[in-house]
């Protein structure tokens, strides 16, 4: 049986790189969403607002199941920050949601380009949980594994992925409290302004 893991966060968590590195290390198909959805004729549109694309989350769907079914490799990988409400649950094996401390992950999106809106639309996004909520929704709370990885590097992290996929430590959700966090250092306001 195939193994379908997605790696979901907010945008600049470093889920691409992650992604890549251990579809490279499994020899497994790679999937980012957003070159996926551009590649297959799956965008409605684009939200000038937001300056990002929008995705026909249905056709996604059962593009990416019949891509799923017709690969010959063991593992499948699929990257996006939605990956968790557009990989029907029926496929998923495991559901890995990358946290990082909302002061380290600014510094991330600021020299991506984030500025303004969407740079604290992200932010709140990441202190707010908003990902690990859609994974916890969409998938059985055993599937889903939320790491905090700030601060780590992408060895260290493909490394307890790894111990994860092979049972070798245990999978768990609901531990990060970005907002409790920078409630206790005195940060919220700066860090929460949406």
């Amino acid at each position: 049986m195939k193994r379908v893991i997605l790696l979901t966060g907010t945008p600049c968590v470093g889920k691409t790189t992650l992604a890549r590195k251990i579809a490279a290390e499994l020899d497994a198909l790679y999937i980012n969403l957003t070159e996926f959805a551009k590649n297959n004729d799956l965008l409605l549109g684009e939200d000038k607002q937001r300056k990002t694309t929008i995705v026909d989350e249905a056709k996604m769907r059962r593009k990416i199941c019949q891509t799923i079914e017709a690969t010959p490799k063991n593992d499948v990988i699929v990257d996006g920050h939605y990956a968790a409400a557009v990989v029907p649950k029926t496929v998923v094996t495991r559901v890995f949601v990358l946290r990082r401390n909302p002061v380290e992950l600014r510094t991330y999106m600021e020299q991506c380009g984030f500025q303004g809106p969407k740079l604290w639309e992200n932010l709140a996004a990441e202190i707010l949980d908003v990902c690990l909520v859609e994974a916890l929704r969409e998938h059985e709370k055993e599937k889903v594994c939320e790491l905090d990885i700030t601060g780590k590097k992408v060895e260290e992290v493909a490394q307890e992925i790894n111990n994860i996929l092979n049972e070798r430590k245990k999978c768990y959700s609901g531990f990060v409290d970005w907002l409790g966090t920078l409630e206790k250092q005195g940060l919220t306001d700066k860090y929460l302004r949406v």
